[in-house]
């Protein structure tokens, strides 16, 4: 598919991500590894043509697997390895049998502070399996970045997600869609005819592309809403369980969740933002303003209002809020840290040792947050402490 067409891994995962996806059983994660293993390979040949060598597309001959962070966890005192995987267990976990301290290099790696897991490769030959582990130096600017700021996405049922400075991206017309589209293949499943068969193939179709085409767009403006507001990165919450979190989501099927992570991560790299998760305990049932943390402080799937300060809230606002400051603290507690010490708001940033700090020239931000009604998207001030 990408022989002759492109070698960027950013070009490759936009032409073939879709298609792994819909044809394989790969996780979102594993889609995008397997692009930028085959991009490396294809800029590798094409590095080799130019160089004047006969080079023929490269051909897979034995099962591989590319793994990162996001994949693999290395357990160092355990010597043990975890990886996901795309069968009905999520995870695998292995001994690690690294070479013995003459022989092996992996060591000076694994122990330093300046190297970091990178990409890796899994093989299988001769009936056992072989894991290539990449490492990467780590950027002096990582750890030098002052004052970044992160913009926090919760991912809802009526809303697509909303944001810390309350963008809220609606569901609605996505799920007036779906059901669209569900009355319709019933009707065809009724009928039963050849003709009706192949129409409701077609439905399928038309059904993806259109999920596909509203969930680009919400990631192109998510992107948009943190280089809006300065951001350095975006944080969602943890997507491990999700469907289970949010059943009555009619929006998702069975990879928007994941596919929208991935959409924006994508393209917050092209715009040199990260995309980072964070754990969802308590991020729904948690006060912003007071820190205050019961479950019956979230009144409705969209009211919040706290048993203890009394703050109301749209519920998922509350939420992104939380899960900015969530990845705040474990920013803290981190000893590779990006340098983040604020989220955004829609009339300021907070801060966990500050506070609120409102922006010095509101007017000029506040002009920039117009609706955008191309997207259903909507905004509301913000409460409490940042008002």
């Amino acid at each position: 598919m990408a022989w002759d067409h492109c070698q960027s891994k950013s070009d490759l995962q936009r032409l073939a991500y879709d298609t792994i996806r819909d044809q394989t059983e790969l996780g979102s994660q594993h889609a995008i590894l397997a692009c930028h293993q085959a991009a490396d390979n294809i800029a590798s040949c094409i590095a080799q043509r130019n160089a004047g060598q006969e080079v023929s597309k490269p051909n897979y001959t034995s099962p591989t697997v590319a793994y990162d962070s996001r994949t693999m966890t290395l357990y160092r005192d355990a010597e043990q390895v975890s990886l996901t995987t795309s069968g009905d267990r999520s995870r695998v976990r292995a001994d690690l049998v690294l070479p013995p301290d003459e022989d092996g290099y992996q060591d000076q790696y694994l122990d330093s502070d300046e190297w970091e897991l990178a990409e890796s490769t899994l093989h299988h030959r001769g009936g056992e399996w072989y894991l290539h582990i990449g490492f990467r130096k780590l950027k002096p600017e990582r750890q030098t970045t002052e004052n970044g700021t992160v913009l926090g996405v919760d991912l809802g049922v009526s809303q697509i997600a909303v944001t810390s400075t309350a963008g809220f991206y609606s569901a609605g017309k996505l799920n007036h869609e779906r059901r669209e589209f569900d009355r319709l293949r019933r009707s065809l499943q009724a009928h039963g005819s050849r003709n009706a068969h192949r129409t409701l193939e077609s439905v399928g179709e038309k059904e993806g592309e259109y999920v596909k085409h509203t969930l680009h767009r919400v990631a192109k403006e998510l992107v948009e809403e943190a280089l809006r507001y300065n951001c350095n990165g975006i944080v969602f919450e943890d997507l491990e369980g999700i469907r289970e979190r949010l059943p009555a989501a009619d929006w998702h099927s069975e990879w928007a969740f994941d596919r929208l992570f991935n959409y924006v991560e994508y393209k917050a790299s092209f715009e040199g933002l990260f995309v980072d998760t964070v754990n969802p305990k308590n991020t729904s049932i948690r006060c912003a303003e007071c820190g205050y943390i019961h479950e019956s402080s979230r009144q409705s799937r969209s009211e919040f209002e706290c048993g203890n300060c009394g703050n109301r809230n749209h519920a998922d606002y509350n939420a992104a809020k939380n899960i900015a400051e969530t990845y705040l603290w474990r920013e803290q507690q981190s000893s590779r840290r990006r340098g983040v010490s604020q989220y955004a708001l829609k009339s300021g940033t907070m801060r966990l040792n500050r506070g609120f700090i409102p922006y010095s020239e509101q007017s000029e931000v506040e002009s920039m947050d117009k609706s955008r009604s191309n997207s259903e998207s909507t905004r509301m001030s913000d409460h409490g402490r940042d008002s």
